[in-house]
């Protein structure tokens, strides 16, 4: 049995832009678009911190919820990263542990 995690994240730039993206492995993905390795819009927009994350057992869901969220507008992306923390606490933390770990 495969026991990989997929994650859906948000960033958010320097711009006050987000940006949504999945991996399998949000420490590594977080740290390319730091170094100006990750997609292209982050190395135009370089992220300041990991503003929203969320696990699946597939990457098919993870996928889907990538899809879901770029379709959101920016206020209901806001409302996501201002209920991160209650909704999915364990994942905050995370979110907080690899941000602080890059700088």
């Amino acid at each position: 049995m495969d026991d990989k995690i997929f994650y859906t994240y948000l960033l958010l730039t320097e711009n006050n832009t987000y940006y949504c993206g999945y991996t399998d492995n949000i420490t590594k993905r977080y740290k390319k678009h730091i170094d100006g390795c990750g997609a292209k819009y982050t190395r135009a927009n370089k992220p300041v911190k990991i503003a929203y994350l969320e696990s699946f057992k597939t990457k098919s869901d993870a996928m889907k919820e990538e899809r879901r969220i770029k379709k959101l507008t920016r206020i209901a992306k806001e409302h996501l990263v201002e209920n991160f923390s209650k909704l999915l606490p364990n994942l905050y933390n995370l979110a907080q542990e690899i941000t602080l770990s890059v700088y």
